[in-house]
């Protein structure tokens, strides 16, 4: 009995995300993708797309944990810092000044879900 106990705890701590998170996760990372931006990781530059596979990484350690099943966690535990340095990730578009990546994926999210109840309003 404790086994079966055992077994379904774990089982629910590791439940992947829901399909509506992971699909907003992936839009998200589709904004970085085509942003034209740069990710600063601990220090060094990279094209937005060279981060993705990255964050997708950290993301997958995380819901494997059953760590994240909101898009907000994964921006606050995955795409925000490094788990290592304990650096923030930044972000910066064009000759914009740098910013927290948090920040960006945050306001970035706010756009994805405003456009999707101006499209579900008759």
């Amino acid at each position: 009995m404790l086994l079966l106990v055992w077994l379904f705890a774990t089982a629910a701590i590791a439940a992947p995300l829901a399909p509506a998170v992971q699909t907003e996760i992936d839009r998200l990372l589709g904004r970085l993708e085509a942003s034209g931006c740069e990710f600063n990781r601990n220090g060094t530059w990279y094209a937005a797309p060279e981060v993705k596979p990255h964050l997708l990484r950290k993301l997958k350690y995380l819901e494997d944990r059953g760590l994240v099943q909101t898009t907000e966690q994964f921006i606050e535990r995955a795409a925000s810092g490094s788990s290592l340095s304990g650096q923030s990730y930044l972000v910066k578009c064009g000759d914009g000044a740098s910013i927290q990546s948090g920040q960006w994926l945050r306001s970035q999210l706010q756009d994805l879900r405003s456009a999707g109840r101006e499209k579900s309003t008759p």
